[in-house]
């Protein structure tokens, strides 16, 4: 009765964890995709094995349907007596939820309302918990959302100067996002380097196909580079991050694109993708070491603003303890690492050559800095499922 199942939702496809949330270990995963399209597809992983199956899916309640037949098929019946909870990724909470929550009819309709700040995420997520609030009808769902874990921030640094009337009607302030890896890879370092999380201050950089960083001062999230939407910070796959807001007005002005058409650009043809011609950091790297200027302008843009946002949080925090970098190409690309932290010495920044060329060879965190410097610089694999597991059963559990 203690298993979770992690739900994270798209529009067309979710993934799914069946995790014991007391000792993390993931009994199950699966992938249920292409939701909608005339031959759907579903993977599942159970002991070392997979199955898939091409199918119809029309939509997600069927898509549930099948998820359910997969656990049966590997000999692992899922049904609701076998679980604990449901527990539900979901990108934007608004200024609403500050915490994990059990899903009624009441937060389901909320989270979808909120679909009007996160348009490409909760409209997806209340899909996904719809169909799973009736497949398995007599247990608890609980929401877990990504900007819980910014609602510690301080006014100064989620507010917007813009028209406060005009802010307030519409929603209009920071929200950050990746909360939930933030605050897992903080409390996870704290517990590496052996100190309480409450005395430390940390800089986490969370650099995949969507980026951010968030300064943690005793565990609670001060400031974080994604805004209002993932749009903003730092430079991703195929989001631009920041930029002028007059070049929007200026390109409508000047090359007649329209709001869809400005959409489409930042946030899908531009980043790693506008820069390099691909949103795979892996490729614009190979590319700039086979001498490929363009992909080393990539690099070096990206670079740029990771520092940025570096040197804003060691000031705001007033130095740092620890900075952690995680996710797909925080944990992978060495090369990026180090450009990062060149030059930081006068910080207590030293990277460890060797340690950082290492490979991780394990999912546990690693120290790369020097024994001398000052700030433990680590690679900390993230764990985003196991955080909604841990959040969910911590709910749940409190309850029984």
């Amino acid at each position: 009765m203690s298993k979770i199942l992690v739900i994270n939702s798209g529009s067309s496809s979710f993934k799914y964890q069946l995790i014991d949330p007391e000792s993390g270990e993931r009994l199950a995963s699966g992938l249920v995709e292409r939701i909608g399209d005339s031959l759907g597809r579903v993977k599942h992983r159970c002991a070392g094995e997979t199955l898939e199956e091409e199918l119809p899916i029309p939509d997600h309640t069927a898509g549930f349907a099948e998820m359910e037949r997969a656990f049966e098929r590997a000999g692992q019946p899922l049904d609701g007596s076998a679980l604990a909870a449901v527990g539900h990724r979901v990108v934007q909470g608004g200024d609403e939820f500050f915490e994990p929550t059990i899903i009624d009819d009441r937060v389901a309709e909320r989270i979808l309302a909120l679909g009007v700040l996160a348009p490409l995420h909760n409209p997806a997520h209340h899909q996904a918990i719809v169909a799973a609030r009736a497949t398995f009808p007599d247990v608890p769902h609980v929401a877990v959302f990504d900007t819980a874990f910014h609602q510690t921030m301080p006014p100064a640094a989620y507010t917007y100067a813009i028209d406060r009337r005009v802010a307030a009607e519409h929603g209009i302030r920071r929200y950050g996002f990746h909360g939930t890896s933030h605050q897992y890879v903080s409390a996870r370092a704290a517990r590496f380097v052996e100190r309480p999380l409450a005395e430390l201050k940390q800089i986490v950089l969370h650099l995949g196909n969507g980026a951010s960083m968030c300064a943690v001062d005793g565990g609670r999230s001060v400031d974080t580079s994604m805004g209002l939407t993932p749009l903003e910070g730092l430079v991703m796959g195929t989001r631009s991050g920041d930029l002028d807001p007059s070049i929007l007005f200026h390109l409508h002005r000047e090359a007649g694109l329209d709001v869809d058409a400005l959409d489409r650009l930042l946030n899908s043809e531009s980043g790693l993708r506008g820069l390099a011609g691909t949103g795979d950091f892996r490729d614009v790297r190979a590319a700039a070491d086979a001498g490929d200027a363009q992909a080393q302008l990539a690099i070096d843009v990206t670079t740029h603003r990771i520092r940025h946002y570096l040197g804003a949080y060691l000031a705001a925090l007033g130095g740092a303890d620890v900075i952690s970098f995680t996710a797909g190409v925080g944990e992978n690309n060495a090369a990026l690492r180090a450009g990062v932290c060149a030059g930081l010495e006068w910080f207590g920044i030293r990277l460890d050559a060797a340690l950082n060329e290492a490979a991780s060879g394990v999912a546990e965190p690693r120290r790369i800095s020097t024994p001398d410097s000052r700030v433990a610089v680590l690679v900390v694999p993230t764990d985003e499922e196991a955080e909604i597991a841990r959040q969910t059963w911590g709910l749940v559990g409190a309850a029984a």
